[in-house]
């Protein structure tokens, strides 16, 4: 079945989430390094039929994109181009890094644990597609 895969994009570190068959609600994945972000999606789509990307775009408080942007707009049209016919929505990504902070306090974990970066970027991803599932419904 259709997923939907769900991207907070770092320059570094890229956190990935993915939808249920039905999309109705998000699960952090993976987080991956930047530079080997399309390997990882190419091979996940020949596991599974992705039907939408929907990738967390950083805005400012006064709606316009924010200096971040740029990278993402770099990684939309490499996206593009190994993903042609695979739909990207944009979802704003204000403050999902303090809402993935937020529910790993309120999921019970340890402090260390919370400074790994890379569950926050996933989490965050899984932040990012249940708020587009969410509109979506």
């Amino acid at each position: 079945m259709d997923r939907i895969i769900g991207i907070d994009y770092g320059r570094k570190r890229i956190g990935v989430a993915v939808s249920d068959p039905l999309g109705i609600f998000a699960s952090p994945m993976d987080t991956v390094p930047a530079a080997k972000i399309i390997d990882y999606l190419k091979n996940y789509a020949e596991k599974e039929t992705v039907a939408r990307f929907v990738v967390g775009y950083p805005m400012n408080m006064d709606n316009k994109p924010s200096e971040a942007a740029a990278d993402v707009d770099v990684f939309l049209k490499t996206l593009a181009k190994y993903f042609p016919s695979v739909p990207v929505t944009l979802e704003d990504e204000r403050f999902t890094s303090v809402l993935a902070h937020r529910a790993m306090i309120e999921g019970g974990m340890k402090a260390k644990d919370r400074r790994d970066k890379s569950s926050v970027d996933k989490i965050s991803a899984a932040i990012i597609l249940q708020s587009y599932l969410d509109k979506k419904a």
